[in-house]
């Protein structure tokens, strides 16, 4: 049985930080050849190893049989990416990246969804991010497919069908909109089936079906597209519904039933979304799932797919990770996002807590929230904020994680006049960046419904342009009431991105400028950091909209002072968003650290110890809390 455990071990423990100060003053020509990635290092070279192998021409029949008389065997292609999923022996890697067609070998990475602990507590999702306004217009994600790459998605009667002029009636009494329930059936949903989990596919090896066996993947769905038809009507005064209710799903099971997958898998889904595209209108990929970086988002093949995708016209909406208590690197979390959300295409979402209130003007980042600038790339990350800290979604009969987790309750006095003070069997909390990257996808959708000729990249700015940021402190901060720890926010670009989503303003926005739209990326900036003055700027791309016109400018999305040639910058004198924080930011820029020569070594302060393939430290030491840990971030949240 899965062993969920409550709290990530964060920092270093004092035994391993005399071995990581020996590892920093390693240089980095001390590492592998560089067409393999640091982490495909073994202690047995005898051992066969399971690696993503990335050509520069796509491989046929002559690659796999080179792969044969190594040993090894290909196990899947990958052709959007040019690549083989292979396992060979350890000491075969050598000889496979001296083929001339081979540019990168990477480990098949483990993997896993961005969720974390909670407790009992009603929060919101749709009132802070305007929804109800945009679904008045009509606007709740009709026809627009949703790719769901998670741990399966389990049939339930918020994901059935309901008319759109119930869906876009306010009630007068509740105050929410009506949803027609449909009973579930019980079976996998396929095309023509009652339900809107249009597909479904499972990429597990070893497993058959696309069920959910581990309760992730039903939660962000219900976040993404429940209708909240067990929650509407005079019962009940407050509504657990989707972001975009009437979307469908398309299913594509990557994840175990612990929460754990590879790369090779995502990927795999990936390519089926890009595949299935024009078959059921998918038009967004949600991954509420992450890993360590460990090269440029240049060699990663999950982040390559990501952009495969993107390039197909999927706008991918992926979360920064739940790391932003991980103070290894420097004293505030920053450099703490994760795979694939440190690529400069997708949307990359940070967790926002709505403090039990409908309104935005009290809302506080979540400590836990992965923050910018990326590992290795310095891209600037996240790229939105959204609602992620103890909301309710969807439950279905022995979900594992609300079965393991008695403290994961929504109770029905929380939705239903005179409701009990008992757990509801339908619906329960989580709290993490997956959650808040669901809130995000399904946004995306009613954006796509009203305005489906938008590009991904019109889509991501024309979101970072209207996101709120009136309402942001300067800063705030979070006491761990166990360990004493204050945990810091400064309300910067790299915590909260372009700012708060308002999905209204967006289609408002799209509506008004849809004609004057210009083309072009919507790509991250990256920020650079000037040793002689101190400052950090952001450097967008040549082809970025950001400097495209006034309307869409860099000014619109992260403020007149960030960019190059400004009169201040990100982090100087005069910081963008939040209060100059002169303290919170030093380690990054060291010889060590994210910007200097010691990459790798700062790699293993961040995700591990000892080795680079280590995943004690953030991801949870295996002896202590059972293997696998580091597919888990559970961490202890604030109310």
């Amino acid at each position: 049985m899965h062993r969920c455990f409550r709290f990530v071990v964060f920092g270093l423990a004092l035994a391993q930080a005399a071995s990581l100060s020996a590892l920093a003053a390693t240089p980095v020509s001390a590492f592998r050849n560089p067409k393999i990635s640091a982490d495909c290092a073994a202690k047995d070279s005898s051992a066969n190893v399971s690696v993503i192998v990335q050509y520069k021409q796509d491989p046929g029949a002559e690659e796999a049989e080179a792969v044969g008389r190594l040993g090894g065997s290909v196990r899947v292609a990958f052709h959007s990416i040019h690549a083989h999923a292979v396992t060979l022996p350890q000491a075969a890697l050598e000889r496979l990246a001296a083929n001339p067609n081979v540019a990168y070998i990477s480990k098949d990475r483990a993997i896993g969804g961005r969720a974390a602990v909670t407790v009992t507590a009603a929060e919101y999702t749709t009132e802070p991010i305007n929804a109800q306004a945009a679904w008045a217009k009509g606007n709740v994600g009709t026809n627009v497919g949703v790719a769901v790459l998670d741990s399966g998605i389990t049939p339930v009667n918020d994901l059935g069908k309901a008319p759109i002029s119930l869906l876009t009636s306010l009630s007068p009494l509740v105050g929410q909109p009506l949803a027609l329930v449909f009973p579930s059936s019980g079976a996998e949903v396929a095309p023509g089936a009652t339900g809107r989990i249009i597909y479904s596919q499972n990429f597990v090896p070893g497993q058959t079906d696309a069920y959910d066996h581990y309760g992730h993947g039903t939660h962000v769905a219900g976040l993404i597209a429940g209708n909240g038809g067990l929650s509407s009507g005079l019962l009940y005064y407050h509504t657990f519904i989707g972001a975009a209710p009437n979307a469908n799903l398309i299913n594509l099971r990557v994840l175990d039933q612990n929460g754990a997958g590879t790369d090779s898998s995502v990927i795999a889904g990936i390519e089926a979304a890009i595949a299935l595209k024009n078959t059921y209108n998918i038009r967004v990929i949600n991954l509420s799932l992450g890993r360590p970086i460990w090269e440029s988002y240049t060699q990663d093949p999950l982040c390559q797919a990501v952009e495969q995708a993107w390039k197909a016209g999927i706008v991918v909406v992926v979360a920064a990770g739940n790391n932003g208590r991980d103070l290894a690197l420097n004293a505030e979390g920053y450099g703490t996002t994760e795979a694939p959300g440190n690529d400069p295409y997708a949307i990359t979402v940070g967790a926002m807590r709505t403090m039990e209130t409908a309104t935005v003007t009290d809302d506080l980042i979540a400590s836990y929230s992965s923050k910018g600038p990326s590992f290795i790339d310095q891209i600037a990350k996240p790229d939105i904020v959204a609602p992620g800290n103890l909301v309710s979604s969807l439950e279905f009969t022995d979900d594992p994680l609300a079965v393991n987790n008695p403290s994961f309750i929504t109770n029905y006095s929380f939705y239903q006049n005179l409701g009990a003070q008992a757990a509801s069997a339908v619906y329960f909390p989580m709290s993490g960046t997956s959650m808040s990257t669901g809130v995000v996808s399904g946004a995306v959708a009613d954006l796509l419904q009203a305005e489906p000729k938008l590009t991904p990249d019109q889509v991501k700015a024309i979101l970072m342009k209207n996101a709120e940021r009136s309402h942001f402190p300067a800063a705030s901060s979070v006491t761990e009431p166990t360990t004493g720890i204050v945990y810091k926010a400064n309300y910067d670009v790299f915590t909260i991105g372009a700012g708060y989503l308002d999905i209204n303003a967006a289609v408002t926005n799209a509506a008004a400028n849809l004609a004057t739209m210009p083309a072009g990326t919507a790509m991250s900036p990256t920020a650079v950091y000037n040793v002689n003055t101190g400052d950090t700027t952001l450097v967008p791309s040549a082809t970025a909209l950001w400097g495209a016109t006034a309307l869409w400018g860099a000014s619109n999305v992260y403020g007149s002072n960030a960019f190059v040639g400004s009169q201040s910058a990100v982090w100087s004198s005069t910081a963008l968003w939040g209060a100059s924080d002169p303290n919170g930011f030093t380690a990054l820029w060291g010889a060590t650290a994210l910007w200097g020569a010691g990459t790798p070594q700062a790699a293993t302060a961040l995700w591990g110890a000892g080795d680079l393939g280590g995943s004690t430290a953030l991801w949870g030491a295996n002896a202590q809390y059972g293997a696998p840990a580091a597919w888990y971030t559970w961490v202890p949240l604030e109310r």
